[in-house]
């Protein structure tokens, strides 16, 4: 039995019989122990390997309630079979194309079930009419319960974890039973954990890596208390955070950038300064985008008036190839940000620091990135620039990664493909440096960076001076390079406002966007598109395509030009 599997058994026939997961909030609230979990999944397991499931076998899983997911998921690693969580049809998802999807996923991982949940359990027929063979979470709760778990070694795979690359075509992340150990291991002790004690609560999507590994595998395999709502309920009233934080005092917690940005400015917004309780908040970890430091001052601001330690916020670096995290910034030190020249930064990839008492760090000649923090135990991390030079401290290159928790590759639709060269180092694409300590500051992904004049423009810098216009949504702009890797390369900014259609606030829009952005990075756009709520294409985590949107909005910002 690999160490992941045995874990989560002995916590099951441990403390798992006094901590548990509560789901169901805010309508029906339901709280099960992790040992009644575990019954539940041993349930799934006897169902799936009675009904011929072979050991190492792929099982795609199609579920919302996390209260079906927890059993799910841990009854196939029970069967000792892998786990890819597909990504979700909405209501205004063509059926027809999304049964396409599935079926190229399905082949991709070499999986011939799906096992089915509510509200997903009703595409029964859409399986069936494309010959998807399927199960049904119900059903397979109703089994015989498996004796003892399936044996899996540490090579063996545990998540097949779909990621979003710049191409249509799907891609899943190699995640062996050893990686996802080594690597939640990591993140319990750096975050300090404390199993007895810590209330974890999320809505992040299960079929992302921080909602999957960090917020139900951690838990489920330690025993932590967790709050899990889905993202349909947050994004339906977004201050149910909060409300859960308080409700059940809550310690940790973790969302992209863009929720931070949200929540704060709904907060601001509530009268009652006794509505919420967020004093036990110790860990508000920020990670999967990137962290926008006013997002973060909106959201502490406002949080202070309900007691919320400004400290709790935890920046954070990862990525699925790493099982999940790279690294955490130090405990109880809230957001730390690097500003660091402009100049150096763009023209010569070196990060020059601008010093505290130095006024220029009120100009626009700077730029300021979030200090994530050294690598987690277990990992390697260095910064190479094009020829594979190691670089140092401060030199702006590509960051690399290698260690315990770094997946062995990928499966894609030509195959299976590598993550790792000969040496074990991964290359992420991300750009970024390092600072005293071997601290990581990423600075944005290689191949976004628009190059204006020999100048090395973040496209983070352009989208924070977009977002601060009054009636962007907040983390709804998006830079796109036009005429990529040519002499007269140029960008475009698209967003999206609650204003789209209002032709006069779109021009004062447009004109505020274009004046800031200007100020921000020394160009103007080439054009500015505001669009109505709704109309970016994004990851499933949430996150904006930005090749996606040039390629939806091309005429469109051909036209505004």
């Amino acid at each position: 039995m690999s160490r992941f599997v045995e874990t989560m058994v002995a916590t099951a026939n441990a403390g798992g019989r006094q901590r548990g997961m509560v789901t169901g909030e805010p309508k029906e609230p339901v709280r099960r122990t992790w040992a009644e979990v575990h019954e539940r999944a041993r349930r799934v397991a006897g169902g799936l390997v009675g009904g011929g499931l072979e050991p190492g076998s792929a099982v795609a899983v199609l579920a919302a309630a996390p209260e079906l997911i927890a059993p799910t998921v841990q009854g196939v690693w029970l069967a000792g079979g892998s786990v890819t969580m597909l990504h979700q049809p909405t209501p205004r998802t063509d059926l027809g194309q999304w049964a396409a999807d599935t079926l190229q996923v399905l082949r991709m991982i070499g999986s011939s079930l799906v096992v089915l949940g509510e509200p997903f359990d009703q595409l029964a027929p859409v399986l069936e009419e494309n010959g998807i063979g399927y199960r049904k979470i119900d059903e397979l709760l109703g089994s015989e319960p498996i004796a003892e778990p399936v044996a899996s070694g540490e090579d063996d795979f545990a998540l097949l974890q779909l990621t979003s690359g710049s191409t249509a075509e799907p891609k899943a992340v190699r995640i062996t039973h050893g990686n996802l150990y080594s690597n939640i291991s990591a993140m319990a002790q750096r975050a300090e954990l404390d199993f007895d004690h810590d209330v974890m609560v999320s809505w992040l999507p299960t079929f992302h890596d921080m909602g999957m590994v960090g917020f139900l595998t951690v838990p489920m395999t330690f025993g932590v208390e967790l709050v899990k709502v889905t993202p349909v309920e947050f994004l339906g009233g977004p201050l149910l955070w909060p409300e859960l934080i308080s409700r059940y005092q809550g310690t940790v917690t973790a969302a992209p950038n863009f929720a931070y940005a949200i929540v704060g400015r709904r907060l601001a917004r509530v009268e009652d300064d006794n509505a919420y309780d967020l004093s036990t908040l110790r860990i508000a970890l920020n990670g999967a985008e990137p962290i926008d430091a006013t997002a973060v001052k909106t959201f502490t601001d406002a949080g202070a008036r309900f007691k919320m330690p400004a400290e709790c916020v935890f920046p954070a670096y990862g990525l699925a190839e790493a099982t999940l995290a790279v690294s955490f910034a130090p405990l109880f030190t809230g957001l730390t940000v690097d500003v660091v020249e402009a100049g150096p930064l763009e023209g010569h990839n070196r990060a020059v620091a601008v010093p505290e008492a130095d006024p220029r760090r009120g100009t626009d000649d700077v730029r300021a990135f979030a200090v994530l923090g050294p690598p987690l135990d277990g990992l390697e991390v260095q910064i190479t620039d094009e020829h594979g030079t190691v670089l140092g401290e401060r030199q702006v290159g590509e960051i690399r990664l290698r260690g315990d928790a770094v997946s062995p590759g990928y499966l894609t639709v030509h195959g299976p493909a590598p993550t790792q060269d000969a040496d074990g180092w991964f290359a992420t694409g991300d750009l970024g440096y390092l600072v005293e300590g071997g601290q990581i500051v990423i600075c944005g992904r290689s191949k976004d960076v628009i190059i204006l004049g020999g100048r090395n423009v973040y496209p983070t810098d352009i989208e924070r001076a977009a977002g601060s216009v009054d009636g962007v949504r907040a983390g709804n702009a998006v830079a796109v390079r036009i005429d990529a890797g040519t002499r007269r390369e140029r960008f475009a900014v698209v967003l999206e406002s609650k204003l789209a259609g209002d032709a006069e606030a779109e021009n004062r829009i447009v004109k505020e966007v274009a004046a800031r952005v200007r100020d921000a990075v020394d160009a103007r756009p080439y054009a500015v598109v505001v669009l109505p709520t709704g109309s970016l294409p994004k990851t499933p985590s949430g996150k904006v395509k930005r090749a996606a949107t040039a390629v939806q909005y091309r005429d469109r910002i051909d036209a505004k030009a």
